[in-house]
Formats: structure tokens, sequence, C-alpha cells
């Protein structure tokens, strides 16, 4: 057949998504994932009279259910959830960090972690909380939730960090939150007794172990500026005694704040990959896709050169959430967020690392961390970043979001990235296009302005990017816009190439802020592939998957 003819090729030039090499997610899952039905409906003949020319900011809402259902298709099922006891491997993660700061309640949280469908809790081991009289160590609060969270399904990471006010007495805190012990030899001797004493606990329940937090910058590096000569010296001797406990364990470098390529280089030029399997990183970004796909690359590169006859390391994403409110303590509070905009953050976020092949990626946090504690006391404010509201444990929007992600994207589903190029977005006719002009505003618009107010959603197009579940094919694709402008979308088709490694046969549009999973009525067969008509580019991921990839 002869490939499809693209009437524009301005959004392929602008796409962010390169062929990276592929870094297939391994495993299998007992139970699939379900569906309200089991097939869609059958595709019918796009008609004139279900295409509205209402305008709506896409947001979850029931209007924008509605508007969906009228122009793109029918809502013929919805996505089901799947505990993590249910999926048997996955690249996704959560934070369950500051319990050693008694930050909130983890009873209060197990049932969602339990439902949540991650595979992966990162927790911090909290030396200042287990020893509180110098060489006595009670694990009885650590034990506690290592154990809960393994019997939710879900394998706990370690975060190995911070100091103990029993050899830095001058911490402004219990915790001695970023007082690093190697500056005191005393103190290190300490440490590294600790060291051992945590690994030898824990050996036989948690394998992957991250070195201290955020040594890049000042608050998490104390009383001395950050070094990374002085950080791999760190590395080197806890790692030393880890591997003496665990042979096996998974050290991970780095959980460096945000991205910085020169501190990643002096830490390999003074050998931190001769001590590590792994580096993770922290990128809070209001634009999550901003300048990311490149850096990525750039320390994909970095750690090539340095590896030499080593295995390259894995890039994890270790530490990154967005606040539901303005106001929050910590990274990106200086913006205008709601719970919706987290929700749409928080699927770009994931869904971009999936894309870019990222081993492992952790949302911050589970749970919202009322009165933070930076390591300098209590304070009166919030960090709002939690899946969950810190006042009542209920879920926000962005846990139903990431929920939806967690059911579709385990191990099962795989990135194929050399497949990208069988699918193109294609502007819609002027003709044909929702006409701003005759916008109304329908009732039940959640989080945004007027729509006579809303612009065009705008920014640079992320895919579409392909992967497979199971042998059949779902395309991810979004606009990288702003994050704190509500935007109704703009309609484009979505070309996608017959391919015998990508057989779409009867394809569907899964809105993963709402779980709706919907009809495509202006969807047809042309010469060498499809044209899926009149189809929504948003401000965050719509996934187009072909229905036998979600048949339980």
């Amino acid at each position: 057949m002869a490939p499809l003819r693209k009437r524009s090729s301005e959004f392929s030039r602008r796409s962010l998504i390169t062929g990276l090499i592929s870094l297939p997610m391994g495993g299998l899952i007992a139970n699939r994932l379900g569906f309200a039905e089991t097939s869609p409906p059958a595709i019918g003949a796009a008609s004139p009279v279900t295409c509205t020319r209402t305008r709506v900011v896409l947001d979850g809402s029931a209007a924008a259910q509605d508007w969906l259902s009228k122009n793109v298709g029918p809502k013929f099922a919805a996505v089901r959830p799947r505990p993590g006891r249910e999926i048997s491997a996955s690249p996704l993660s959560v934070g369950m960090e500051t319990l050693d700061r008694r930050m909130f309640e983890p009873d209060r949280a197990y049932q969602a972690l339990a439902e949540l469908g991650v595979k992966w809790a990162r927790l911090q081991t909290g030396w200042a909380r287990t020893e509180t009289r110098p060489g006595e160590y009670d694990f009885a609060w650590l034990d506690e939730v290592v154990d809960a969270v393994s019997a939710c399904g879900v394998r706990p990471w370690f975060n190995l960090g911070y100091g103990n006010r029993l050899y830095t007495p001058e911490a402004e805190d219990d915790s001695a939150v970023g007082w690093i012990p190697i500056f005191r030899e005393e103190a290190m001797a300490a440490w590294l007794k600790f060291v051992g004493v945590c690994a030898r606990h824990f050996r036989d329940r948690v394998r992957h172990w991250e070195l201290w937090n955020e040594p890049n910058i000042a608050i998490f590096w104390k009383p001395n500026p950050p070094s990374a000569e002085l950080y791999v010296q760190f590395v080197a001797q806890t790692a030393f005694v880890i591997r003496r406990e665990i042979p096996n364990a998974v050290l991970i470098g780095g959980a460096l704040a945000g991205m910085p390529t020169d501190y990643l280089t002096s830490a390999l030029q003074h050998g931190l990959l001769d001590h590590v399997d792994k580096l993770s990183y922290h990128p809070y970004r209001p634009i999550p896709e901003k300048g990311y796909a490149q850096t990525v690359e750039t320390w994909r590169r970095l750690l090539r050169e340095h590896a030499g006859e080593r295995l390259v390391p894995g890039l994890w994403q270790g530490e990154n959430g967005c606040p539901s409110k303005r106001g929050s303590a910590g990274a990106l509070s200086d913006y205008d967020w709601t719970e919706t905009r987290q929700a749409k953050w928080l699927l770009r976020r994931i869904l971009l690392d999936l894309v870019l092949q990222v081993e492992l990626t952790s949302y911050f946090h589970l749970v919202d961390l009322l009165h933070y504690n930076w390591g300098s006391g209590s304070t009166d404010r919030g960090n709002f970043k939690g899946l969950l509201r810190g006042a009542d444990y209920s879920p926000k929007p962005a846990y139903a979001a990431y929920q939806r992600l967690c059911a579709l994207f385990d191990a099962e589903t795989v990135r194929a990235a050399g497949a990208d190029s069988a699918a193109a977005i294609d502007v819609m006719p002027a003709s044909l296009a929702l006409d701003p002009k005759t916008s109304s505003s329908p009732a039940g618009l959640s989080d945004g302005p007027a729509l006579a107010e809303a612009p065009e959603v705008d920014g640079d197009v992320i895919g579409p990017a392909a992967f497979l579940r199971r042998g059949a094919p779902l395309w991810v694709y979004w606009k990288a816009s702003s994050m704190t402008i509500d935007a109704v979308p703009q309609i484009v088709d979505l070309l996608i190439q017959d391919s015998p490694s990508l057989p779409m046969r009867r394809p569907v549009l899964i809105d993963p802020l709402s779980g709706g999973v919907h009809q495509l009525l202006h969807a047809r067969r042309e010469s060498g592939g499809w044209r899926l008509g009149r189809l929504p580019l948003a401000d965050y991921p719509l996934i187009v998957a072909d229905s036998l990839a979600l048949n339980s």
C-alpha cells in the first residue's frame, strides 16, 4: 500500500520525541486490565451532526467528558484501576519520604497505596530517628513501614540519608536533615556503623539503596559548601559497607536536585561509577518537558563516556511532584496550581519519562505534608504535592490519573520508539476546525476561566509516541504548554501508517484524566493506514490505542 499523504508537516517538525535506544521493561502479569465492556461498538462513518462547535477546557469534568462523547465518540468503557498485587512488574514509583520526621501517618495511607498500582515506593531510613542513644538502634518504626508497603504488593527502595544530632549537635532540629557526617571523623565512623547495622537488618527485604539526598545543594550538604569530590568519597565508603552486607545490592547514586550537568560531570570524573549501579535525579520544572529530553540525552552520553567496560547505569527519576495549590512548601511553590493542573502535570511528567525510557519514575508524594519540616523544625506551611489530601487522606484527581497510568503502563507495555515515524499529527482544515467565534460555556467546567477568555492550547508537540501492550499499539500525544493557563484543545487528525509490528484494528481514545474510553466516530481507513479525524490535541496526554490492548 502507498503511504499516507501528510497535508502538513508542521507538527512532526516540532515534535520533541527522538529515536532513542529501546530499554524494554520486562515482566508479565497474571491479571489483565479490565473494562466495563470488552469491545467497543463498531466504528461508524463520520456524521456532521455529532460534531458540536462548543469549545471546552478538557479537565476531566462531566462537561469535558460530554464534549468528548459528542465530538470524538461515545464513551463505552472506563479504565479499571488495578491494585499493586495484581501487577507483577512496573517502572512506576511513589514517594513516601519524610517518615524520619513523622510528616504523615502511614497507617492512613496504606490502603490508597495498595490500590494505586505502583510497584515501588521510596522510603527514607532516618538515622536520627533510629539511633537516639549512641550505639543503640531501634528499627521498629521502619520495620512496620517496610512490611506494610511490601504487603501492599509494592517494593520499598531506600533513600539512605541525613544526619544525627548525637554527632552533629549544632543541627537545628532533631532530624538533622542535610547534615552530612563526612566532615567529622567520629560522625563518619558512627554513620558507617549505622549503615552496616541497617543493611544487615533489611538485607532480606530491601535491595535498592540510594545514597544521600540532593548533595548538590547547600540545604542538604551541611555545614560546608557542596562538593562532588567529597560526595564520591562519601559514596565509596558507604557503598563498601552495604555491599559487604548485601552483595547483590543495587546502589543508586546522585539523587541530585534538578539535573546539574556540571556536578554530574565532576562526580563522574572522581569515580562515581566505581561504586553505583544507577543514577537518580529530581527534575522539578513548571513545564516538565522544557529542555528535559536534551538533558537526558546529555546525561546518557556522559554515562556512556565514563562507564568504560562497565554496564552503563540506568537513569532513575527518583523524586518529582507538583503542588495542587499556590503557596506550597518546596519546589514549584510560586505558580498558580489547582488540583486539575496537578493531575495534568503528573500525566505529562510520568508519560514523558516513559517516552524517554527512563528506567524508573517516581512521583513525590503520596500524601500532602502538613507543617513541613526542612530540618529546622515544624513550619506553618504545607507541601501540597500529595496524591492524597493531608487534611483527610482523600484522593485528589492526580491520584486517579496515576492509577490509570499504573493500569496501562506496567511492564507489559513497552516503548516502541522505532515506530514513532509511523504516526503523524495533521492540522485540521480551517473549514472543519471548531470555530472559536461560536464558543459557549457549558455548565460544570472546573478550575478554568470563562471560555471566551480561554486561549487555544499552545506549545511544542510531544509525540505521537508508540508503545506496544501485549502486541497491540498505543500512541500518546500532547502539547507541552504552560501548566498555569487553562486552554481549549486544538483539533487535529492523527495519521497512522499500517505496520505489521503495530497492527491497529479497532482504534479507541483513552482520556487518562477522566478514565473514559471513547469510540472514534471520525476514524476511517485510507490507503496505507488510518486517518483518525477530529481528535483533540490537549495540554495533557491523550492515548489512542487498539482496543485489543485493553481487553481483560
